[in-house]
Parts: C-alpha cells; sequence; structure tokens
C-alpha cells in the first residue's frame, strides 16, 4: 500500500484543501459517489448480467485503460523519470513481458497470475484512498503524529485484510481463482476481529485530526474514509449477517463498478498533477483533451492490440490472451504506480501539496535512441504529428471494433450476433462454445460440431465445449470419435479427472472394461474428490465379483457426499439405493458387521426422507443377517416393520416379496407352521405382483409343504388367515 504514501507528518498545506472544487473533489476524488453506485450495482447486477458486462467494457475504454496509460505515462514520458525509476521502468517491465509471453505457452500459470491480480487489486485501491487521505489531511494543515499515522495506516491494512480472508475462506468456485482455503469459521471470526480493529484504530487516528485541525477541513478525508468502509468493510459485514446469498465474488472488485470509481478517482488526481506540472513549465500550457486523447489512445494499445495479434496472428484462444494481458498489465501498474506517487518525492509533494519550495527538474542521464525517438514523436514536426494522429486513428477505430465484438459475443440467444463476433475473430473458445450452443438448439448439428471444434482448437485445455462435444457424439452413437477425442485431449490435459471419467466410460462401452477400471483409478488418483469415479468404479467392481472391493468404492462415494451441500447432493433415492448397494457388498464379503451398519444407515436415510419402499428393504435385508447369525428377535421386530410399511404405502409386490421372505424365516426359526402357512397364503393372494415366474413357482412349492404339515387346518386358514397375519406381526420370541 504505498500509493501517495508518507513517511513524514509536516504540513505543507497553503491556500484551498481542494483539487478542483468541493463537489467534484469529494464525487470523485474521495469517492462520495459509492454508496449509489454501489446499491444499483449489487441490485441491479444479477437479473442484468449482460448488460452490466456490455456497460463495464464499454465504461473500460475511458476510466480503466487510460487509468492505467496515465501511470505510464507518468513514468516514460521524461528520460530523467525513466532514469529515476530504471529498476520499475526497464526491468520489471521486461520480467512482465517476458511473463506475458510465457504465459501464452503454459496455460497453467493463468490461474496463478490471476489470482495474484484479483487479491491485489484491493489493496491497491485502499494503498489510493490512503494517499489522497493524507494528501487532503496535510493540504488541510494536519501534521499528525507518528502513532496517529501509524493507526490510519492500520486502518486501511485491517479494511483490507477482511475482504482478503472473504477472497481466502474455503474452496473456491472460480477456476481462475486459487484460495487459500482458510477455514470458513477462522475467516468469519478473524473479519470480526478485524472489523473491531479497524473502528479502534480509526477513532484513535481521526480523533487526533480532528482535535489539530476541526472536522469541515477534515470533510474529504471523512468522506474518503466512508468510502473505504462502503467497500471493504460492509461487504463482509453483510456476508456475515446474512450467511445465504451475500457472497462477493472476487472478479467484482477487479472488473466492475469499484474498478470504475478507482480509475475514475485516479484520473481526478493524475489530470490535476499534469496540469500543475504543465503550469511549471515554462512555455507550456495545459491541454486537457490531448492530455485524455493520449491517455484514451495508450489505454487502448495496452490491452487490445496484444489478445487481437495473439489470436489472429497465432490462432491463440482470444478470451485466454485477453485474461492474460488484463491480469499481467494490472500488476505492472500496480507496482510502476506504488514506486512513483509518493508523496515523500519532492517533486510530487511540491505540486500536490501546494508547497512554495519549488523543486527543479533532475537534470537527464537518459540518453539513448529510445529517449531521442520519444522526443522525435513527441516533437513538433508534420511526420511526427501525422503518426501519432494516425496512431491514435488506429486505436480508436481498433477499440470501437473491439467494443462491437464484445456486443455481439454476448448476444447468445441471437445466432447472427455470434456469427458476426465469430468473423471478426474467430478464435474465440467461449465465443464458438456459444454459438454451437445456439447453432443445436437451432436445428444445425453440423454447425455445431464445427464450432465446437473451433473451440477446441483454439483452446484444447478448456472443458467446456470439449464436454459439449462429447455429449453431441455420444449421443450419436458415434462412441469411436468420441473416444478418439478424449485421447486427443488427454495430450494437453493429461492430469483432468473430468476427462479420465469420460475415457472410463468410453472404455465401458467398447468392451474394455479392464481399461475403463484403470481411467477411474486414475482420476481418484488425480482428484480424490471425483465422487463419480468412484462410483463407476465401485459398479464395475461389483459387476466382475469383487464385492469387498466394490463395497470401499461405494463407502467412499457416500463419504464424499457427506461433505457436499445440501442443495447439491443427489436425490435421497439415489443415495439411498447406493448405501443398500455398499450393504449387499459387504454382506457378500462376510462383512457382516459393517453390512448391519450399513443397512441400518439406509434405513435411517430412508425414513429421515419418507422413502417407505426403500426403508422396507434395508430391514428385509438387515433381518436376513440378522436371522444367519442368530438374532431372532431383532430379525423378528425388522421383517414386522418391513410389512407394516409395506402396508401404509400399498406396495403390492413388495407386500408379496416380503410376506413370502418372512414366512421362510418363520419356517427356518422353528415358528408354529399355521403362521408360516398364514404368510405362505397372503403372499400368493398378492403373487400376480411378483415380477419373477421363479418366485412364483417357489411359492407355490413352499404353500404346498405348509399345507401338508398344517393338516386339517390349512383350509380354514386360506379362507380367512387374517388373525395369523396379525399374530404373525406382533409375534415375540
Amino acid at each position: 500500500m504505498s500509493k501517495l504514501s508518507t513517511k513524514g507528518g509536516h504540513s505543507a498545506a497553503a491556500g484551498s484543501v481542494w483539487l478542483y472544487g468541493p463537489w467534484l473533489d469529494l464525487v470523485v476524488g474521495c469517492s462520495a459517489w459509492s454508496a449509489p453506485l454501489l446499491l444499483i450495482s449489487y441490485v441491479s447486477i444479477a437479473s442484468s448480467t449482460r448488460a452490466w458486462s456490455i456497460a463495464f467494457y464499454a465504461l473500460a475504454l475511458f476510466f480503466n485503460y487510460p487509468h492505467y496509460m496515465a501511470t505510464i505515462y507518468r513514468a516514460y514520458r521524461r528520460p530523467e523519470d525513466v532514469q529515476k525509476y530504471r529498476i520499475f521502468t526497464v526491468y520489471t517491465t521486461g520480467l512482465v513481458l517476458l511473463t506475458m509471453l510465457l504465459a501464452h505457452f503454459w496455460m497453467g500459470i493463468l490461474p496463478w497470475i490471476f489470482t495474484l491480480y484479483l487479491t491485489w487489486s484491493p489493496w491497491h485501491y485502499s494503498g489510493q484512498n490512503y494517499g489522497l487521505f493524507m494528501m487532503f489531511a496535510r493540504r488541510a494543515g494536519a501534521s499528525p503524529s507518528k502513532a496517529e499515522r501509524r493507526a490510519l495506516y492500520g486502518a486501511f491494512i485491517t479494511s483490507y485484510l477482511v475482504l482478503f480472508l472473504g477472497f481466502h475462506s474455503g474452496p473456491s468456485s472460480d477456476p481462475l481463482f486459487i484460495s487459500l482455503g482458510i477455514p470458513l469459521a477462522v475467516g468469519r471470526w478473524g473479519q470480526v476481529a478485524l472489523g473491531a480493529g479497524f473502528l479502534a484504530l480509526s477513532t484513535y487516528g481521526l480523533s487526533g485530526l480532528v482535535r489539530a485541525v476541526g472536522w469541515r477541513k477534515l470533510v474529504p478525508c471523512l468522506t474518503l474514509f466512508s468510502s473505504q468502509f462502503l467497500w471493504f468493510l460492509l461487504p463482509a459485514a453483510m456476508s456475515l449477517i446474512f450467511t445465504h446469498g451475500m457472497e462477493i465474488p472476487q472478479s467484482r472488485y477487479s472488473s466492475g463498478v469499484l474498478a470504475v470509481m478507482h480509475s475514475a478517482q485516479y484520473l481526478w488526481i493524475t489530470s490535476y498533477y499534469a496540469r500543475r506540472e504543465a503550469s511549471e513549465a515554462q512555455g507550456r500550457s495545459w491541454r486537457p483533451l490531448a492530455y485524455f486523447g493520449v491517455l484514451v489512445a495508450g489505454g487502448i494499445a495496452l490491452f487490445v492490440p496484444g489478445p487481437w495479434l495473439a489470436s489472429r496472428l497465432f490462432h491463440y484462444d482470444f478470451t485466454a490472451s485477453f485474461l492474460i494481458f488484463t491480469a499481467l498489465v494490472n500488476l505492472h501498474h500496480f507496482i510502476l504506480d506504488g514506486a512513483i506517487w509518493k508523496l515523500r518525492d519532492g517533486r510530487i509533494a511540491s505540486l500536490l501539496l501546494n508547497s512554495r519550495d519549488r523543486l527543479a527538474g533532475v537534470a537527464s542521464e537518459a540518453g539513448g535512441g529510445l529517449a531521442a525517438a520519444w522526443e522525435w514523436i513527441s516533437g513538433s514536426s508534420a511526420r511526427a504529428h501525422a503518426l501519432r494522429v494516425g496512431a491514435a486513428l488506429l486505436l480508436v477505430t481498433w477499440g470501437t471494433v473491439d467494443q462491437a465484438r464484445h456486443y455481439f459475443a454476448l448476444r447468445a440467444e441471437n445466432v447472427n450476433d455470434l456469427q458476426r463476433a465469430a468473423s471478426l475473430d474467430s478464435f474465440d473458445s467461449p465465443l464458438q462454445t456459444r454459438l454451437a450452443h445456439r447453432e443445436l438448439e437451432d436445428g444445425h448439428p453440423q454447425q455445431a460440431e464445427a464450432a465446437w471444434k473451433k473451440a477446441i482448437e483454439s483452446n484444447p485445455a478448456d472443458p467446456a465445449p470439449r464436454q459439449a462435444l462429447l455429449r453431441f457424439l455420444v449421443e450419436r452413437n458415434r462412441f469411436d470419435e468420441a473416444f478418439d477425442l478424449t485421447e486427443a485431449s488427454l495430450h494437453y490435459t493429461p492430469k483432468d479427472a473430468n476427462l479420465l471419467l469420460d475415457r472410463g466410460l468410453l472404455e465401458l462401452r467398447r468392451g474394455h472394461p479392464e481399461v475403463a477400471v484403470e481411467s477411474w483409478e486414475r482420476a481418484i488418483a488425480i482428484d480424490p474428490g471425483q465422487m463419480l469415479a468412484q462410483l463407476y468404479l465401485a459398479n464395475e467392481l461389483d459387476h466382475e465379483g469383487k464385492a469387498g472391493d466394490a463395497a470401499l468404492h461405494y463407502k467412499a462415494f457416500l463419504g464424499r457426499i457427506a461433505l457436499v451441500p445440501a442443495a447439491k447432493r443427489p436425490e435421497p433415492e439415489k443415495v439411498i439405493a447406493i448405501a443398500l448397494r455398499m450393504a449387499d457388498c459387504q454382506a457378500r464379503s462376510s462383512q457382516t458387521e459393517q453390512a448391519v451398519q450399513s443397512y441400518r444407515l439406509a434405513a435411517k436415510l430412508a425414513a429421515q426422507t419418507k422413502q417407505a419402499k426403500l426403508e422396507s428393504i434395508a430391514n428385509v435385508n438387515e433381518a436376513v443377517i440378522q436371522s444367519e447369525t442368530g438374532k431372532t428377535d431383532q430379525a423378528l421386530q425388522l421383517y414386522q416393520h418391513a410389512l407394516q410399511l409395506d402396508e401404509a404405502i400399498g406396495d403390492r409386490t413388495s407386500s408379496a416379496e416380503d410376506w413370502l421372505a418372512y414366512g421362510r424365516f418363520l419356517e427356518s426359526a422353528a415358528f408354529p407352521e399355521r403362521l408360516v402357512y398364514a404368510c405362505f397364503v397372503k403372499s400368493a393372494s398378492l403373487q400376480d405382483a411378483l415380477p419373477d415366474a421363479s418366485q412364483r413357482q417357489f411359492l407355490a412349492d413352499a404353500s404346498r409343504k405348509a399345507e401338508r404339515l398344517v393338516g386339517a387346518e390349512a383350509g380354514a386358514i386360506r379362507r380367512d388367515p387374517q388373525a395369523l397375519l396379525q399374530e404373525a406381526l406382533t409375534l415375540h420370541r
């Protein structure tokens, strides 16, 4: 946090506190417009995402892009400044350019760059607010003590750290943002503690300033403090109070309304500095239109040509290239800006604080061809003027085309607009993916397939078009082509667990179960959270008769399900069915105790979610195990409860099967034959619901055997078995 920062407390104020005037200074410079703009943004952005995206992209031409160029203009305009900040203007710039080149060949570095950019952005905003705060305080005549200065600086730091914890607590939902994964409870309590620290530090620091100069002269300072609170503390407080639906995405702080307000604030202060600097130079006059023209054209040059050239000439994904340029130009800006805008720099202090001490410019030692070239370009010759005008017109035209392309690319419901965007630059994976979906919905499968292939060609590492094309091919039974696509994609992303998951399914369909198992095992090794891989692997191992191994993977699947938020879990009946299959595998592999626990888990889940049929199945299966281990009382209760559930839901098939199973149990446990026969009679009355002919035959044989053992009572039981059935349902050992 170094922008406009200061070590000294000496007051340099002389004259008015304001730069341009109270209204402009408060609204733009101190961001008094934060409350209405943030309210409008947060209320409407969810319902008008595309409109806001188009608006912010257009505003970037006049605010965001020029504000980056303002730093470039300040750092490189004078050779002596290039020399003075050489480590930043030359060496750091070279490192950023090298990183930019590397990122285009190694896509894996992009999330790290983007995470650094998104994390640093609010720190950069805080630094600018603190620097402007100190500038206004010193223009007002304040001379804060060392302790007060540290308290005020600490307040700005704590407000940033509140947001930092919000960014890095819990897992990230953005593939481009790598969260530190701070436990949510730690993050929330940390935010509460930092919020309290902010209040304490700001109270101490501000009270000293108010006592020294009065609150009226500190209106801009107090406004800046309120802006800092609105930007950082209030969103965190709301997310803590309203725990549902108030998450603030990290990108909102870098590409949304905060970025626009920060950029406008930056242009406000740099334009004042440039105007004062021009007035200090003999024979020069301030030309605001020329100044802003340079910033607009230069800002376009920083962001627009790079992605277009990378895409057009080298067939690199336009969107990925734009993200690389965005992140690295911002990081370069943060570094350069922090180095050159400091109140302890005499020249800056003299112009921003109205100091009477005018410092002479540093004698230039930065000669060479670059300085000479810049001097010629900025000179008054006709050729230099024509070059400047031509370059500006080219860049403005280029920026306009870029805006049109962005507008067309976002109109996902209009295939003609998507095609217009693609005609301007076709190597854009997200654009081609949207175009493919639109073409498919309009009944043009061949054009959709071509668009997906173009998207994959633009960015082979992007999973979205690949997954869409895979679904398209599988739905049309083009399994060999789908398999070839997965094999080709694995060359680019060999550790893509989702891709290995799909490869396994295709191999299974192609009749290669052993290769499918190997693919799923690799997917799990790469990403232990791959629940579907666990499930598919368990199913295949179960099919192969490896019940013990299958049970382990079913258990792993259910363990992962427990960690997933309830809203994102599969339907309850599917989870219960998997628990039942796990229990079956455990029973078949002689894991009796584990099987009993699993059946009880399934029954508990079924009871909680009112899945009576599945609860009945779990009870009957556990009853079989309890019977085999000699626990007759438990088995009795389980069978009886299952039959009551069958009756309650009117499930004839389950009733027929369970009365047959109960009769066999009573027979094996040596209960009276009349009760056994009554159970078989009840099952026979429902035998039309039995799905299997072998079951019906088994029931007939068992009934005949029981009838012989019952003897003369058989006829009466067949005519009215109800009393005996009731006795069987209340039977005890």
